[in-house]
């Protein structure tokens, strides 16, 4: 009887990691998937913030430096692959109507300007938030993340994970377009 249990064990997990699988991928079909994640910050004011530059030349980042701007902050890391991925969208993003703000998440300061320095700096302003306080403040999951804010300080729009040129085309271009005017 033993043997007979120990025998279907295997075939019992393998049906239920199959069912499983099955069950998310339904539910991805019908939209719920995690960089759709809902933020309970988006349509409310910038978390306060002060952040120290990353470079030298420039002056840091704080809250009251998002007023009379679109600004897409991006959080990032030079130890994020993802973040190697949606890189070159960034570039592209440069001069399309929003400020770029760089926030340097959780990653030294010299290593962050080598992976610029190797990546391209598509960022305006480049804030380093080497203990991440200003990332939990914001309901930052993980990196990349990036939050599109108004004139006014307020959040309007949240991308969980990395853009995408299809992120960017449908939904970000046309809410920089209609915030600038």
């Amino acid at each position: 009887m033993m043997r007979r249990v120990l025998f279907m064990l295997p075939i019992v997990i393998f049906t239920a990691l199959v069912a499983f699988c099955a069950w998310r991928l339904i539910l991805i079909a019908r939209g719920d998937t995690p960089d759709l994640i809902p933020s309970v910050i988006t349509d409310h004011p910038a978390p306060a913030f002060d952040l120290p530059s990353l470079l030298a030349d420039q002056t840091g980042l704080k809250t009251s430096d998002l007023k009379g701007h679109v600004t897409l902050i991006n959080f990032f890391a030079s130890w994020c692959v993802p973040c190697r991925a949606e890189h070159p969208l960034l570039i592209g993003l440069k001069g399309k109507g929003a400020v770029l703000a760089g926030m340097a998440y959780k990653t030294k300061p010299d290593e962050a300007k080598a992976w610029l320095t190797e990546m391209g700096d598509p960022y305006d302003v480049i804030a380093t938030d080497y203990d991440g306080r200003t990332a939990i403040d914001f309901g930052v999951y993980g990196v990349p993340e990036t939050y599109l804010i108004d004139k006014k300080g307020i959040i309007r729009f949240k991308q969980t994970g990395p853009l995408t040129s299809e992120v960017i085309r449908d939904r970000l271009l046309p809410m920089i377009g209609e915030l600038n005017q």
